[in-house]
């Protein structure tokens, strides 16, 4: 049994208990895949019931098996269907709910329907906001992985000169960089929590494709390869003298790094050399006031500041119309984790909180600028990424 991810198990368990003493509630259920991992160890197809003081329960359905291995959790029961939950719970001891917490920012409203059947005496509560509170702050273990998921990026960041050629389509690009990731260890699968909001690895872009617009909120589209799939890289051939946008997550053991570095074949414009160099320099202002304790919105909001004086106003994290308001987002589980850097939250940072920042321009001939992960320490913020950030030029 692995000992430490026992204990890391037992401290995020008491810490949400703590939350639902405070919100009086007599337990949760979770669904979500992303928060079932957290709290189990193991995604099966499953319902964990956690209660207010005791012991939780993990009810399998699909595989038992899997679930017994994988996860330490004491209570590991079989169930064939939701309806049984209230008879598994009332053998464990726990039954008369008058309060359960569900995660309702992400549960469909037909599937509230069909718990509050099946717990007709119980009002069903977000505990949504609470799980994310206790999520945003990462334990060394959780830290770990996410330096480790960007020592992966770098090594296969630092193989795409190697491959990259004028005349190869973006997507060939995206393959090839997608192959050193997976040979690697990425495990695929990059969660996020918002409805509707989809990420395939990551994103290459080349010169004018970057400034095709997506529904996908970053600054950053692409044409990608279908209308199924909107975004991304596509199939326009890598041009010379033109920015090469690679904007990737990298996954290991669940854990997620972000990252992006900027090619080119031949040279770029003094334009957008410049934008480089002024994304760079407003990341290095606003870590410079990236204290814990800080609000996430002052981050957003002097990058916005410093942007617009730099006459990047139309430009800045996408292209007028289509810009969006954020500087950076938290990472670990899923890619759009607690703190959001946007005008408006309030959020204090804290040590612990992983997360990326991704100053951006966007322009007609392409996008530009970097993103690198971090994690904030009781000194300030630590680079978490490792490639070097510079654009790489290529004969």
């Amino acid at each position: 049994m692995n000992h430490i991810l026992t204990t890391e198990l037992e401290i995020r368990t008491q810490h949400f208990q703590d939350k639902l003493a405070k919100q009086e509630l007599d337990g949760a259920i979770i669904l979500l895949n992303s928060d079932l991992f957290y709290f189990t160890g193991t995604v099966q197809n499953s319902f964990l019931f956690i209660p207010v003081s005791g012991d939780p329960v993990l009810m399998v359905k699909k595989s038992l098996q899997r679930g017994r291995e994988e996860s330490p959790l004491k209570n590991i029961v079989p169930i064939k269907h939701p309806r049984e939950i209230p008879g598994i719970l009332a053998s464990f001891g726990y039954a008369a709910f008058a309060n359960i917490g569900m995660e309702l920012d992400v549960l469909s409203f037909n599937l509230y329907q069909a718990y509050k059947k099946i717990f007709l005496q119980a009002e069903l509560r977000d505990i949504s906001p609470a799980i994310k509170e206790i999520r945003a702050i990462k334990s060394p273990f959780e830290i770990e992985r996410i330096r480790n998921s960007l020592r992966v990026a770098d090594q296969a960041f630092l193989t795409i000169p190697t491959f990259l050629r004028e005349g190869m389509p973006e997507i060939e690009v995206a393959a090839l960089f997608e192959a050193e990731l997976r040979k690697r260890g990425y495990s695929g699968c990059c969660k996020m929590r918002s409805f509707n909001q989809e990420f395939f690895y990551g994103n290459v872009c080349s010169g004018g494709s970057g400034f095709y617009p997506s529904y996908f909120d970053g600054p950053v589209g692409g044409t990608g390869v279908a209308a199924s799939n909107p975004q991304g890289a596509g199939w326009k051939k890598i041009a010379r003298n033109e920015a090469v946008y690679v904007d990737y997550t990298c996954i290991i053991e669940g854990y997620t790094g972000d990252q992006t570095r900027i090619f080119c074949i031949g040279e770029l414009t003094p334009r957008m050399e410049k934008a480089f160099s002024d994304a760079v320099l407003i990341q290095a202002e606003v870590l410079k006031t990236l204290r814990p304790g800080s609000l996430a919105e002052d981050s957003y909001l002097l990058a916005l500041q410093l942007a617009e004086e730099m006459g990047y106003k139309d430009h800045f994290m996408g292209y007028k119309e289509n810009q969006v308001k954020f500087l950076g987002h938290g990472i670990g589980l899923e890619l759009d984790e607690w703190p959001i850097f946007a005008n408006g939250v309030k959020t204090p940072i804290q040590p612990g909180m992983t997360f990326a920042l991704e100053p951006k321009f966007v322009f007609p001939e392409g996008a530009i600028g970097t993103e690198n992960s971090f994690v904030m320490t009781e000194e300030g913020p630590e680079y978490l990424s490792i490639t070097p950030e510079v654009i790489t030029y290529l004969p």
